[in-house]
């Protein structure tokens, strides 16, 4: 095992509505991430992924609020700690935040060298502008970006331009854990493609030690990191490797998430996707024990007394359920869903184009004796033909 970059304990934080009402969105979360690798967050709309990004930062403002928990970040614990404190001492070098919608976070009237002095000048303001400028355009040059672009304003890139320009300015101080909230979303295919290689780049040149991918596209986390984590509700349902998340998710909510994936592969026309039905709690008032059991086929009665136990298995997985990974995958087997219904699927897809390949051998191979047997039936004939030609010679001599 490698050096831990980040440590989360028992994080809790809420939302503190104008009505005075408290809205558990990250309720109970513990995670590590090694030096050298990466995370992937999934789940849907409101299950309060951006809101763990946020608070990992350890920098809270209105209306959220830290209740309880520790963040540790390379043996550093920033719980607590004043927001002046973090500004000057966490953000940017301890760890760096990309948000949703990073396209729109620069001023349109600032150009992109600005916003670079402003984040190192927040830590040390003895850095002239010439040394700053130096530095922005060698790392610039190394990420794959024109120096040009420093001299621009944000209105004059594009929009894959302006997300890469935004990520190296949030990496401008290299910093120890980066967290991406969906980097890659609203940009095309090719731009996507250039985002991702530039962080995986970073990575891979040590400019940060470890990363966060929050995403909706399942198949993006398995292509960018290296474990997945699953949050519903507030809480993390199951967490493993992103193969294992994959291909072999063990909690119900991980196994429907999973099984909306569109894999464009043989056999999947005949394979219905598994939609997930009702709607995520009120996590103003959360149920008690599972909050998923709401919408879950495979509920019991003991499932909404207490709260859950997580149970670790394979390796360090861990999944959020009162069913045991035995009774769960051995149901999952019966029922043939997800991707387990692709693969078998699949293999049909396989089992007949095997068959077609059979049957079309056969077919060339039939051919090739039909034109054999012309071709001995023409050579006989013409055979026959010349010793009667010869035999007709000899008569007239």
């Amino acid at each position: 095992m490698g050096k831990i970059m980040l440590e989360v304990k028992d994080l809790k934080t809420k939302y503190v509505t104008r009505f005075k009402e408290n809205v558990f969105a990250v309720d109970g979360v513990s995670l590590e991430i090694e030096e050298g690798k990466s995370l992937g967050v999934a789940g849907e709309s409101g299950c309060g992924k951006s809101t763990l990004a946020l608070s990992l930062m350890g920098y809270y403002f209105a209306p959220l609020h830290y209740i309880s928990g520790d963040i540790i970040i390379d043996g550093k614990n920033i719980s607590g700690m004043k927001p002046d404190d973090v500004r000057k001492n966490i953000l940017g070098t301890e760890v760096a935040y990309i948000p949703q919608a990073a396209m729109n976070a620069l001023n349109p009237t600032q150009k992109v060298i600005r916003f670079i002095e402003d984040v190192i000048h927040a830590h040390d303001k003895s850095v002239s502008k010439k040394d700053i400028f130096d530095m922005a355009r060698k790392r610039f040059e190394i990420l794959g970006l024109p120096q040009e672009v420093l001299n621009r304003y944000s209105v004059e890139l594009s929009g894959g331009m302006k997300q890469r320009t935004v990520i190296a300015i949030s990496t401008i101080l290299s910093p120890k854990v980066l967290i991406a909230d969906e980097p890659s979303s609203a940009l095309d295919v090719t731009s996507q493609k250039m985002v991702i290689k530039m962080m995986r780049d970073l990575m891979d040149k040590g400019y940060i030690k470890s990363m966060i991918f929050i995403t909706h596209e399942l198949p993006l986390l398995y292509n960018v990191t290296d474990h997945i984590m699953v949050m519903y509700a507030g809480q993390i349902v199951e967490r493993g490797t992103a193969r294992d998340m994959v291909f072999d998710p063990v909690h119900p909510y991980s196994k429907g998430l999973m099984g909306s994936i569109i894999v464009p592969e043989e056999g999947t026309r005949d394979v219905k996707l598994e939609a997930i039905p009702g709607t995520p709690p009120n996590l103003k008032n959360p149920p008690a024990g599972c909050r998923f059991a709401a919408r879950c086929k495979y509920v019991i009665p003991n499932c909404s007394l207490g709260e859950r136990s997580k149970r670790i298995f394979d390796d360090n997985r861990m999944h959020l359920c009162i069913h045991s990974v035995e009774f769960l995958k051995e149901t999952y087997a019966k029922e043939g869903i997800g991707i387990a219904a692709l693969s078998s699927a699949k293999a049909k897809a396989e089992k007949s184009q095997k068959s077609q390949k059979s049957e079309k051998s056969q077919k060339l191979e039939q051919s090739e004796n039909l034109e054999e047997n012309e071709k001995s039936s023409e050579k006989t004939q013409e055979n026959a033909s010349k010793k009667s030609n010869e035999n007709e010679s000899g008569n007239e001599v």
